[in-house]
């Protein structure tokens, strides 16, 4: 089953919005944490029209696909369909987060939280229609299989956070079933735990009934989710996720009226609070920072690291523009006999590693071997950081200065 590895998976999302940012843009931001040498790498898709009885191969389903399908940039583990986080060009911002529930885990193969991601993005043209697209192809194929390229099965349901330039949703679900929070100021952060209580805005139509026939609520007072569905003895990954819930929280509330793009990066570097992950057995893999100006002639601007560990990893900016070029650097290779697509899968491991991932673990070995020159090297990363945070500013700002270098691809 799914609790085999002891150490603790975590993620951790973001949203901030007026007035806790400093500007009038809302903010989402999201560390993917996975398997310690799984990679993620980023993948742009173009917007396409599909033709009536058009099918798409997610991780392990194949289903419907929509007549038309949005241009999407993903930050996603290398092996499967869907994305650990992504945006969309209509400045549509989704992640998730693994959680455990009352409700049984599906090891059937289904979708995976990850699949809903992209489904999301692909089909919604803002925060609110991609959950409607999310929550019912949920509760059509259910979600299910291992979330790890390995023989042992890694299952859990999802909960995600959704951002436009207006507004975020918290969706969590158990199983088929959901609830959703409407969040329109203010900021909120997700972790791995249920945490919409009775602030319920949109809910499984069967939510209460199915609760109450498995004994789980009485059906008296006020409705609760997180109450109702959160197991009784919960495994230790999500008791850590409670320490890194409340943090995340307080980091949040300490820079309300001031929060900008470099306090999402900052917060997903800090490692004390657990949000930066870098165990034995799972690590931060990417990063995402998102700026979403309210203003909608203005662009939306979303920084990937497309490497491990933020607090050593640079976010380097995104731009949808026309003629858009991806950036091969952030692409994993593609195998002919690829062990994920095959059946039994996982059977045997293949190289994924993409050429920023290489550069940036020799990157790492010499920061190591050699503190002065890794040192320099930091910096110098640093300071390109730096001229894509500065080049998004004046881009926002509105003097006509050009787009940050590096716009229009995945990757500086």
């Amino acid at each position: 089953m799914a609790e085999r590895d002891p150490a603790p998976s975590s993620c951790d999302c973001f949203v901030a919005l007026p007035p806790h940012t400093a500007a009038p843009v809302v903010i989402f931001g999201k560390n993917a944490d996975r398997p310690r040498h799984e990679v993620q790498e980023v993948v742009y898709v173009p917007a396409a029209i599909h033709q009536p009885g058009d099918k798409v191969q997610c991780t392990y389903l194949e289903i419907e696909q929509a007549e038309r399908t949005h241009a999407v940039v993903l930050s996603r583990p290398a092996w499967l369909w869907g994305a650990e986080m992504g945006a969309n060009e209509h400045g549509v911002c989704v992640g998730n987060e693994g959680v455990w529930t009352r409700e049984p885990l599906g090891e059937d193969e289904a979708l995976l939280g990850m699949d809903l991601v992209r489904l999301g993005l692909e089909r919604g043209s803002s925060a609110r229609e991609a959950l409607e697209v999310m929550v019912a192809l949920l509760e059509r194929y259910g979600q299910g299989g291992s979330c790890k390229e390995e023989p042992v099965p890694f299952v859990y349901h999802n909960t995600f956070l959704l951002a436009d330039r207006v507004e975020a949703w918290v969706l969590e679900t158990a199983g088929r079933y959901w609830a959703a929070q409407q969040i329109r100021e203010g900021s909120r952060n997700i972790s791995n735990q249920l945490s919409i209580g009775r602030e319920i805005t949109a809910e499984h139509a069967g939510l209460r009934q199915r609760a109450r026939s498995q004994g789980w609520w009485s059906g008296d007072g006020e409705f609760s989710f997180a109450e109702v569905f959160s197991l009784t003895h919960q495994p230790a990954r999500m008791e850590a996720a409670k320490a890194r819930y409340r943090a995340g929280k307080e980091l949040l509330q300490q820079h309300a009226g001031h929060i900008t793009a470099e306090t999402f990066m900052a917060i997903l570097r800090d490692k004390a609070s657990g949000i930066c992950v870098d165990s034995e057995g799972f690590r931060t893999a990417g990063s995402m920072v998102s700026v979403l100006p309210q203003d909608p002639t203005l662009p939306c601007v979303h920084f990937f690291t497309a490497t491990p560990d933020p607090s050593r990893s640079v976010f380097k900016p995104f731009v949808f523009v026309a003629g858009l070029k991806p950036a091969p650097q952030v692409r994993s290779p593609t195998f002919r006999d690829d062990p994920a697509k095959q059946i039994p899968r996982f059977q045997s491991t293949v190289d994924r590693r993409h050429e920023l991932y290489r550069r940036h673990q020799a990157a790492l070995e010499l920061m190591e071997r050699d503190q002065e020159r890794g040192q320099k090297l930091l910096k110098t990363l640093q300071d390109l950081e730096k001229q894509g945070l500065e080049g998004m500013n004046a881009l926002l700002g509105g003097d006509g200065g050009p787009p940050p270098r590096g716009a229009g691809r995945p990757l500086l």
